[in-house]
C-alpha cells in the first residue's frame, strides 16, 4: 500500500491539521515509460499554503481530495525508461506520500556523492530562490546593507549568508530571540531583530545606522513598511513571499508610502519567482555548492520524523516554529 496525506477541506482561516487525511491506497503501478519514486523525504514551505487559497497562480486552483503537493527527494525502485536507473536518487515533485509515478523528464538526478537533503535547501528551491532573489534581483553588491525577513525561514537564512559571500552587511527580521541569536551567532549575520519586540521599529533604526541597499522580502505587511521607510535612495526591493498574508483570513494592508517612498527614493520592487531563472540553475547550484563545500554556506535542516507528522508540522511553521528548512523524513 501507499500511504498518502490528501487536502480533505480548504481552510477558510487558520489552516489546521485537520484539514488533511491520513489514506492507504493500492501500491502505483508504472506504465510504459514511467518509473516508481520512493520518498525519502520532503520539504514543507511556507509558500503552499499560498497555494491552498489561490494566490499562487503557478501552483493552480486549490483542490481537495488530491495529494498534497511537495517537493521532495527519493530513490528509483522500478523503471520502464531506458534515461532513469532503479537506485538513481532524484529530485521530484513527490507531493506528501510514500511513491509517485514519475516521467524522467520530471526528475531531477542527483549527482553521486551529492547529499540529497541539500536539493530540499540550498541546491533546491529554497537555495536557488535565495540566490537568484539577492544577486539578480536584488543585485546586492559588496559593502552595501541588505536586510532580510523572514530571516530564520528556508530562504531567509541562505539570502543571509549568501548576502556576507558577497561582502555585504546583512540584518535580519525573525520572530523570537531564539532565532535572531542563531542567525548572529552561527550564520554570521552583523544583526539581528525581533519584530514582536514593542521597540522593533527603533531596534532596526538602531540596526541600520546607514540604512538598506538592498531589502529581501519575504512576510510584506508592516516588515514591509518598516523596510520601505529605512531604504536607501536607489535601492532596490526583491519580492518573494508575502507570509503575512497566507494564513490568515483577514490579512495586513499593504504598506503605506507606495508609490510616493518609491519615486521619491527612486527605489526599485520587483517580484520574481525562482522559475524564471531556470536556465541559469545550474550555474547557480555550481556556485552554492562550493560555498557548502568549503564551509562558507551552513544548511540548517529542521527535521521531523513520519508522514504523519506533516500536517501538525505544516501548521507549526507558519506559526514561526521552525528554522531553517523545514524537512519531513520517511
Amino acid at each position: 500500500m501507499n500511504e498518502q496525506i490528501l487536502i480533505k477541506t480548504l481552510p477558510s482561516g487558520k489552516l489546521s491539521a485537520d484539514n488533511y487525511e491520513r489514506v492507504a491506497s493500492p501500491m502505483p503501478e508504472i506504465q510504459a515509460g514511467e518509473v516508481l519514486v520512493k520518498t525519502n523525504a520532503f520539504a514543507i514551505t511556507a509558500g503552499t499554503r499560498a497555494g491552498l487559497q489561490g494566490s499562487a497562480s503557478y501552483a493552480g486552483a486549490p483542490t481537495t481530495g488530491i495529494v498534497m503537493g511537495g517537493t521532495g527527494v527519493g530513490t528509483v525502485v522500478a523503471t520502464n525508461s531506458d534515461a532513469v536507473q532503479v537506485g538513481d536518487q532524484v529530485l521530484t515533485s513527490t507531493g506528501w506520500q510514500q511513491y509517485s509515478v514519475q516521467k524522467p523528464a520530471n526528475l531531477e538526478l542527483i549527482p553521486a556523492g551529492h547529499d540529497p537533503l541539500h536539493y530540499l535547501g540550498p541546491m533546491g528551491v529554497n537555495g536557488l530562490t535565495a540566490y537568484f532573489g539577492l544577486l539578480s534581483v536584488g543585485e546586492a553588491r559588496a559593502e552595501q546593507t541588505v536586510m532580510v525577513s523572514a530571516a530564520a525561514g528556508s530562504v531567509g537564512h541562505l539570502v543571509g549568508q549568501m548576502a556576507k559571500i558577497q561582502g555585504c552587511t546583512v540584518v535580519g527580521v525573525a520572530g523570537s530571540d531564539q532565532k535572531n541569536d542563531t542567525l548572529v551567532s552561527k550564520l554570521g549575520f552583523d544583526a539581528a531583530v525581533n519584530y514582536k519586540n514593542g521597540d522593533y521599529r527603533a531596534a532596526l533604526k538602531e540596526a541600520t545606522p546607514d540604512g538598506v541597499d538592498v531589502y529581501f522580502d519575504n512576510t510584506g505587511g508592516f516588515i514591509l513598511g518598516s523596510a520601505l521607510f529605512r531604504m536607501n535612495v536607489g535601492g532596490r526591493i526583491a519580492c518573494c513571499g508575502v507570509v503575512s498574508q497566507y494564513d490568515t483570513g483577514s490579512p495586513e494592508p499593504g504598506p503605506k508610502g507606495i508609490p510616493g517612498l518609491l519615486v521619491n527614493k527612486r527605489i526599485t520592487m520587483r517580484g520574481f519567482l525562482v522559475f524564471d531563472f531556470a536556465d541559469q540553475y545550474n550555474e547557480a547550484r555550481s556556485e552554492i555548492h562550493s560555498w557548502l563545500q568549503s564551509g562558507a554556506l551552513i544548511s540548517l535542516t529542521d527535521q521531523v520524523s513520519g508522514l504523519a507528522a506533516a500536517p501538525a508540522a505544516f501548521v507549526d511553521l507558519l506559526a514561526g516554529g521552525n528554522i531553517g528548512t523545514r524537512v519531513v523524513m520517511l
